[in-house]
This record gives structure tokens, C-alpha cells and sequence, in this order.
């Protein structure tokens, strides 16, 4: 998968591990889905996941990796994938704006991206085995970017790994789970909330003014293939500018989570949450337990991690000089879970062991 500012690799066991022993039921809705690394790990369990978000890029994520299913579109993507892995480059769009007026990717990589998006495009393929096509793309340039990980710059010497050749690869498609087909959609989350009723909802919103249109521009301009205006160093879309989620709000973020989840029809609600949010951890937990008209059941696991690579190498001018000292290295993720139904009896140990993990 892409790599990912908040990407929950290192929580998406515990999430699994969390969910299963609730037992709650066999529908997951997953709110703000972004790479759609836990709606995977869920529909690998077994669980029906409805995966939402409301970028381009995270949407086709979400419909390649939780909506489609491997064996409906497994072979006519391996064929694809072939036929577009020797396609010559044809420099373009993509490469002018990311490899010669920004340089997010050699200009060899980015003609590359030019011709394979373009067919695509021009394919009027069925829209979950595009879906898995633009992440095959969008994964491909992944591997040979220059960045730290987010988008808002890139390195001011190429990283090594952007003088590789790109090449698809077949992502890591799963078949239909045993709770039946996934959804994938591509909603504001509040109208997402009211829409879908399920057993479990899993929520990972954005925790401050970063956002995450800002820090995956690249992918956002590559999935939509609509050659907007641009500006600034990075090229970022110019909707960037527009496109501002309350949740990137501090004074209106504390009254958007209070009516997402207040919103949410689901007996079960897991919410992800760093401390470098808007929202300490005594105000999140009172907030939770304000829900189910006053009687939710509230549990809180902490866990400890590193701080994304881009905030461990410094504070830097444009010019690439050293100015500022990082003041931490790092975080604390809090996985709040709030039920109708008493569960400390059924996560006895979870927070005994994370303990012990971290």
C-alpha cells in the first residue's frame, strides 16, 4: 500500500483483534477509510466492511481493496497489467507538473505514468477493475517517488528508490468475505453516518489543520485525470485551497465529531484519535460517553509510536536548511471503544498486552 501520513499498520491487528472479540456483528462501516488498510484487514477476517471517503484517490483505495473481489476481476487485471508494463513512455501532463515544474518523479517514471493513466482512460473499463488498475498505477509511482511521505514537498536530493523503473504489480486483492460483498463510497462522512446502519463504526478522522488533500495531491490530480490549475512548489490542485474538511478546523472540530458521532446507527464505535489532536483524551472519552442517550460503555487503549519519518529529520527553510528542533519523536494513538453493552469483559487483556507490544 501507499505510504501514508496516519496509516494504521501498526494498530490494524489490535483494530482486527478489538472488533472480533465485541462480536457486535459482521458489518463494518469505515468512515474516513483513507488507504483502506483496516477495511482490508477486516474483509480478510471475514467482516462485511461499507468503506467511505470522500477524496478521489481514497474512494478508488477503498473500491479496489475492500469492494472489489479477486476473482471477479483477478484475470482481466493480470492481463492489463502486462499489456500496460510495456507500454513506452509518453511524457504529458503529469509529467510537465510532477517531474519538471515540481520534482516528485524522474521524468523517465513520469512518462510512464502519462501513458499507462491515458490508457486506462481510454479503456472504458468496469469500475471496480479500473479501481484496481489506478491502484496498481498509483502504488507503482509510489515506489519510485521522492518524498518523505507526504506530498506537501519533495526531497531536495532524489531518493534512491526514484531511479528505479516503474512496474505494476497486482495489488493484494481478497476474495468476497463470508459476511457478504463490501461497498465502497465516496461521501462526506456526516452524510455517510446517517445513510448506513451497521454493527460496528470505525472512526479515524483528521486531527488537525493538515489536510490529507494537501499532503496526497499527487494522487488526488492522478486519479481524477483532470489536469487542474496548480500552485506553489508542489504543484498542489488549486481545489486544495477550497476543498478545507471541518475536521481540519480547530474551532469547528470539537461540534463536527460531536455530530458525526451522535450521527453514527451503530451499536459499537471504535474511534481513533492521536494526542497531537484537538481533542484531549478526558474530552473525547466525556464526549463518548454522552451517546446511546447518556449510557455508553467507554474503554480507552493507548498505545505508543514513532513519528512519521518527515517529522523525525527536522525542521527545514525552503532552501533545505536546518532551522528548528523537533520538540518530540513520539505520539500516543488512543483507541477509544464506546457500546451500548458492557465490554470490559471482553477486552480483559487488550490493554495489558499493548502495553506490552509498545
Amino acid at each position: 500500500m501507499i505510504k501514508y501520513l496516519g496509516s494504521k499498520r501498526l494498530l490494524v491487528d489490535l483494530i482486527g483483534d478489538t472488533i472480533d472479540r465485541l462480536a457486535a456483528g459482521p458489518t463494518v462501516l469505515d468512515l474516513f477509510s483513507g488507504t483502506s488498510r483496516v477495511g482490508h484487514a477486516l474483509k480478510r477476517r471475514g467482516f462485511r466492511v461499507i468503506a467511505n471517503d470522500h477524496n478521489a484517490y481514497a474512494h478508488t483505495l477503498a473500491r479496489c481493496y475492500v469492494e472489489a473481489d479477486r476473482q471477479s476481476v483477478e484475470r482481466d487485471a493480470l492481463l492489463l497489467i502486462d499489456e500496460f508494463n510495456r507500454l513506452p513512455g509518453e511524457a504529458g501532463w503529469f509529467t510537465e507538473t510532477f517531474c519538471e515544474r515540481s520534482r516528485f518523479f524522474q521524468p523517465k517514471n513520469g512518462a510512464r505514468i502519462d501513458a499507462i493513466r491515458g490508457a486506462i482512460a481510454g479503456k472504458g473499463l468496469p469500475p471496480d477493475l479500473e479501481a484496481v488498475l489506478l491502484v496498481s498505477l498509483m502504488e507503482a509511482a509510489d515506489r519510485v517517488d521522492s518524498t518523505t511521505g507526504v506530498q506537501m514537498a519533495y526531497l531536495k536530493q532524489w531518493a534512491p528508490r526514484a531511479s528505479n523503473d516503474l512496474d505494476l504489480r497486482l495489488p493484494d486483492l481478497l476474495p468476497t468475505p463470508a459476511a457478504g460483498r463490501c461497498e465502497a463510497h465516496g461521501l462526506d462522512a456526516l452524510e455517510a453516518a446517517g445513510r448506513f446502519t451497521a454493527d460496528v463504526a470505525y472512526v479515524d478522522p483528521p486531527y488537525n489543520q493538515h489536510s490529507y488533500l494537501g499532503n496526497y495531491h499527487v494522487w488526488e490530480s492522478l486519479v481524477r485525470w483532470d489536469q487542474p490549475e496548480v500552485y506553489g512548489v508542489a504543484c498542489k490542485r488549486i481545489d486544495c485551497r477550497e476543498r478545507r474538511s471541518v475536521f481540519n478546523s480547530r474551532p469547528r472540530f470539537h461540534e463536527a465529531i460531536r455530530g458525526l458521532l451522535s450521527t453514527i446507527r451503530a451499536p459499537v464505535i471504535l474511534v481513533s484519535f492521536s494526542d497531537e489532536g484537538w481533542l484531549s483524551r478526558d474530552a473525547m472519552e466525556a464526549m463518548l460517553a454522552e451517546l446511546y442517550d447518556g449510557r455508553a460503555h467507554v474503554m480507552t487503549i493507548a498505545n505508543e509510536y514513532r513519528r512519521y519519518v518527515g517529522a523525525r529529520i527536522g525542521i527545514h527553510n525552503p532552501r533545505g536548511e536546518k532551522v528548528g528542533r523537533v520538540s518530540h519523536v513520539r505520539n500516543t494513538e488512543f483507541l477509544y471503544v464506546a457500546a451500548t453493552q458492557p465490554i470490559a469483559e471482553a477486552l480483559p487483556d487488550i490493554g495489558k498486552r499493548l502495553a506490552n507490544d509498545a
